[in-house]
């Protein structure tokens, strides 16, 4: 498993420890992911993703996991997540043509 944000594709990023004495060793700062199970209202169904605690924080202020799809862009999103907001897109299309 790779780790990267499914919604944000936010990753790992490589930096430097430095001691006191200025030597500097490699390291990795990780992001803060979480497994979490969000539901679409336009499926009607959950959804487990792995994603960062930011992420989950953007979605619930957008208003649920539908509309943050709808808003993102596709280059951030993992495939699952790119499936997930065409599907979403779809259900969205039916609905409002019924």
């Amino acid at each position: 498993m790779a780790r990267r944000c499914e919604l944000s594709g936010k990753a790992v990023l490589t930096g430097n420890n430095v001691s006191h004495a200025k030597r500097r060793t490699k390291r990795r700062f990780l992001p803060n992911l979480c497994n979490v199970t969000l539901e679409s209202e336009a499926l009607k169904k959950r959804v487990r993703l792995t994603i960062s605690a930011r992420a989950l924080r953007s979605v619930e202020h957008r208003g649920g996991l539908d509309a943050y799809l709808l808003k993102a862009g596709d280059d951030e999103l993992s495939l699952k997540a790119r499936r997930l907001k065409r599907d979403v897109a779809k259900a969205h299309a039916a609905q409002a043509a019924s």
